[in-house]
């Protein structure tokens, strides 16, 4: 038995595209139709009732499209409005980020002290805290909100001194601490990845919650003989929405997925959560001067 339906994978803009890529990587013949809400990006400063709001209308936007597995790849949402798309995925499957971060740690930690940064929402939901202690109530977890590693991100400043300054003053006070795991909590920290290794030092193992995520959907569709009968391919059968498409679209979507999209689809705000796509496919814009 199979289940040929694509994956359906939301973020606020374009960090969930990380999680993408792995879900290509451990699955090259899934097909993903992924929701991007750059329009509204970013979520982690709203307030837990907007981002419930946002969350739904993702999600609504995406079953929709009669997907077979819901991939929520905002850590904003997972960490405060999970329950808000399960409710509206009913019988689909939904696959948080915060869960597989936490199982991935509390298997990892020698020392049973777990860091955890994010956005300021994750961070004030101590989700993480809650799904790491649940799991082992012995492990402490120290939290740093990290609010300008997403822009440093979107701007491809991922190998610069600002960067570098910035990680600097986020992680050190959890080293002094003397953590041995540090959870990236945002889909876009990945791109910081060297950066953040760098501060930390090698004693320090980082969890790529975007990897964890990926995995975590694959072990859900093998349990329920749900993977597509296709093996390959599935990048180029996918399809890429968006709210809004900056004019540094192509080159920064790019370093998330770690290839080229040629097209993406935008669509208007209004329509999310109404289930009518309504998009207009466009070539994704190069950046010029």
């Amino acid at each position: 038995m199979s289940d040929s339906r694509p994956i359906g994978v939301f973020d606020s803009g374009l960090g969930g595209l990380t999680v993408c890529k792995e879900v290509f990587r451990l699955m090259p013949g899934e097909r993903i139709v992924y929701l991007g809400d750059a329009a509204r990006c970013p979520y982690g400063n709203r307030s837990a009732e907007i981002i419930r709001q946002f969350g739904g209308q993702d999600a609504r936007f995406l079953l929709a499209m009669d997907i077979k597995m819901l991939v929520v790849a905002c850590n904003t949402v997972s960490s405060v409005a999970i329950d808000e798309v399960q409710k509206a995925a009913g019988d689909v499957p939904v696959v948080g980020v915060v869960l597989p971060g936490a199982k991935a740690a509390v298997s990892r930690t020698a020392e049973k002290k777990i860091g955890v940064i994010g956005t300021r929402a994750t961070i004030r939901s101590e989700s993480y805290t809650r799904a790491i202690q649940s799991l082992d109530p012995a492990t402490k977890v120290y939290t740093a909100a990290c609010p300008l590693f997403v822009p440093l991100a979107e701007e491809g400043l991922t190998d610069h001194d600002i960067s570098r300054s910035t990680a600097q003053r986020y992680l050190y006070p959890l080293m002094d601490i003397g953590i041995d795991c540090l959870i990236l909590g945002c889909t876009h920290y990945p791109l910081l990845y060297e950066i953040i290794q760098e501060t930390v030092g090698t004693r320090i193992q980082l969890i790529d919650s975007a990897y964890w995520t990926a995995r975590e959907a694959q072990e859900i569709l093998i349990a329920l003989n749900g993977q597509s009968p296709d093996r390959k391919a599935g990048f180029e059968n996918s399809r890429f929405f968006m709210t809004d498409i900056s004019p540094t679209f192509a080159e920064t979507a790019a370093a998330f997925l770690g290839s080229k999209l040629l097209s993406v689809e935008k669509v208007p705000v209004e329509n999310l959560g109404t289930g009518l796509p309504d998009a207009a496919p466009v070539i994704a814009p190069q950046r010029t001067g």
